[in-house]
């Protein structure tokens, strides 16, 4: 399995017209220092609560006080992302938000991609994070804001619905215009904060379900400092509420917080 597959081609042309003015500390990402949970010291099956699936096989699932105990561990102070979140003098803040929302996507495709064949209908048959965090069903369409025939999906099909819903917007060049200069809508800001909510569920899946495969291929440093980018972006320009964070709102606290 290639470590950074595609996940179904979900990927966006780089000849986007946005202005970037400096570079996306995204594309490289700078791994934490002291990151825990090296591959071959901690046996996840043992130690994660599971959902029952029928027969006698588990999905494991990260409780509170492990998401919790591992952000303790392995968060350090990192100003350089901080600063890299900051609309820079003169920069529009809709041609930033746009840079940087197809960033995460590009970025999220990139680590959920690693994992995709371990999230399937048998492992993940709903789209949660913790059994207490399932996330809203969706009706036979798709992804829509308020659901007439509510449809509870796999977490896989509910992604890749995700991602197509965000992808059609990226390929409408009124909503995301490729020319410099040519103006966005006057909803966009508003947009975008839809899209990143939604995003990050699944961050709140990989975490909650796939941390373990994660950690087998060595891409824990990886996903949190992705997530510590994104949560430190959302914060700066507000585009996420608290109640949003679901069961990750211990490990987005501390982020926000080193």
């Amino acid at each position: 399995m290639a470590l950074f597959q595609n996940f179904n081609t979900h990927s966006l042309r780089s000849t986007r017209g946005f202005k970037l003015k400096q570079s996306s500390p995204i594309s490289s990402p700078k791994p934490i220092h002291n990151s825990v949970l090296p591959r071959d010291s901690i046996d996840y099956t043992h130690k994660l609560p599971t959902i029952n699936l029928g027969q006698g096989n588990g999905q494991p699932v990260s409780s509170h006080k492990d998401i919790r105990n591992y952000a303790e561990q392995t968060l350090g102070s990192d100003n350089a992302l901080i600063q890299a979140v900051k609309l820079p003098r003169d920069e529009d803040v809709n041609e930033w938000l746009a840079i940087h929302v197809v960033d995460f996507y590009n970025h999220i495709n990139m680590l959920y991609g690693a994992i995709t064949e371990f999230c399937s209908p048998v492992t993940c048959p709903r789209m949660i994070a913790t059994e207490e965090y399932e996330i809203a069903p969706v009706n036979q369409d798709g992804i829509v804001q308020s659901p007439k025939r509510p449809v509870s999906l796999p977490a896989c099909e509910y992604i890749e619905n995700l991602m197509n819903w965000v992808q059609n917007f990226f390929d409408n060049d009124n909503i995301f215009p490729s020319k410099i200069g040519a103006p966005f809508p006057h909803q966009f800001p508003t947009l975008v904060k839809t899209i990143f909510k939604r995003l990050f569920r699944i961050y709140a899946h990989i975490y909650c379900h796939h941390f373990h495969e994660i950690s087998e291929l060595g891409l824990q440093s990886h996903l949190n400092t992705s997530l510590k980018h994104y949560v430190l972006f959302a914060n700066e320009f507000l585009l996420i509420s608290k109640k949003d964070y679901g069961p990750l709102e211990d490990l987005v606290e501390t982020m926000l917080k080193r």
